[in-house]
């Protein structure tokens, strides 16, 4: 006989399967409370990776080494000054027809006595550092511009006078000396330029903040900035910023690989791209300061272009490269060896020329006076023409 299934007992039954259900709910549940517990647990003590070694390297041993030789550079500078008309666009720089321009011309007149403009003193500050025990101290020539008054301020505080030795604005260098007798901790020049990926350190005096340490790699090499013939700039990622101008950047031997100059920055601050000026450059430019207190460079007397593919092609050679002489000035020391506009200068002393920047550096590294020999092509066909180098004018 079947026993008919009411619905209460249907629901009777699935109270006690939803009753089971239920409780393997409340298992399942304890069970993961206890794992999160024990997780928790776990996590409760610090983590440490024992036998586990860094691959960075730590900068404190050459920062120790190098940080006494790099010094602030605080410049007063005198600025002949100013009629009230003066600067950019109005008086005081403003927009002519400025509501101010009235009240600036005004007070302008009365601090100054009639037909004697009054000179102007500023402050700069950048950053240096000694190449010499007896007290040389390098830095950028925008440091020192127009110095009335230099002061160097060293890492544990002490402020001693400085004079200006001499300054190269076409590489921005300039030479400092310190006469108080002491003996000075000091840096090498780097004898070779670092590799792309090398890992660089900068220490300067960004906004004024002596002994600021920052850290990256040479991001690029041979960098023109159009700022000059001789542009040859080690872009770095090291954080510079201003104040860190003339300070030096070491490789992780403690040398210098190059001086701080510029950065590039839609703001005003670092983005990560600055650039250096190479040790070999500031080498030559500080033995020629030292010595003469100016850089004698040599000179042909030419203007010259780059070579196309286009150029190349037009007068046969079968790739691009040297420099295309656009004009000979008539009395200079190539016109008169018998160089002439249509040349193209391929080599130096048998030194093949990539391009006009490099025949730049190349004639700018001669010593007035140097006897040369510059293959051209002319007419399908190289030519060599021997003379003396001849020193660069002074404008």
């Amino acid at each position: 006989m079947t026993t008919p299934t009411t619905s209460k007992s249907i629901l009777r039954r699935g109270v006690v399967i939803a009753g089971v259900a239920t409780l393997g709910i409340g298992l399942a549940a304890g069970i993961a409370d206890g794992a999160l517990i024990s997780a928790r647990n776990a996590f409760a003590q610090p983590i440490q990776l024992s036998g586990v070694q860094t691959q960075l390297p730590s900068f404190a041993d050459v920062v120790e080494k190098v940080k006494p030789a790099v010094v602030s550079v605080r410049v007063k500078t005198r600025v002949a000054a100013a009629s009230a008309e003066d600067g950019e666009g109005g008086v005081q720089g403003l927009p002519p027809g400025h509501p101010l321009e009235r009240f600036f011309r005004r007070y302008g007149e009365e601090n100054q006595r009639p037909g004697r403009p009054q000179p102007r003193q500023g402050m700069s500050q950048g950053s240096g550092f000694f190449v010499s025990q007896d007290g040389y101290v390098v830095t950028n020539n925008h440091v020192v511009q127009n110095a009335a008054e230099v002061q160097l301020v060293t890492d544990d505080g002490r402020t001693m006078d400085a004079k200006v030795v001499g300054t190269d604005p076409r590489t921005d260098l300039a030479l400092l000396k310190v006469d108080d007798g002491a003996s000075h901790p000091y840096v090498l020049l780097a004898k070779g330029k670092p590799r792309i990926g090398d890992w660089v350190m900068a220490v300067g005096n960004p906004f004024g903040l002596g002994g600021t340490v920052t850290a990256g790699i040479v991001s690029a090499q041979g960098r023109d900035l159009r700022s000059g013939p001789y542009d040859d700039y080690i872009q770095i990622d090291a954080a510079v910023n201003r104040g860190n101008s003339g300070g030096p950047t070491f490789n992780l031997k403690g040398e210098v690989v190059g001086v701080n100059t510029a950065i590039f920055s839609p703001s005003g601050g670092n983005v990560g791209i600055a650039f250096a000026i190479p040790a070999n450059t500031v080498e030559t430019v500080v033995a020629a300061l030292k010595e003469h207190g100016s850089v004698a460079r040599g000179f042909i007397g030419v203007q010259i272009q780059p070579v196309t593919d286009e150029v190349a092609d037009a007068i046969g050679l079968r790739q691009a490269r040297g420099a295309l002489v656009a004009e000979a000035q008539p009395d200079g020391p190539a016109a008169k060896a018998g160089i002439r506009r249509g040349d193209t200068i391929v080599a130096v002393n048998g030194e093949a020329i990539a391009d006009a920047r490099a025949l730049t550096r190349k004639i700018g590294g001669f010593a007035p006076g140097t006897k040369t020999t510059i293959t051209v092509w002319r007419d399908g066909r190289e030519r060599e023409i021997s003379f003396e180098i001849g020193r660069q004018p002074a404008a």
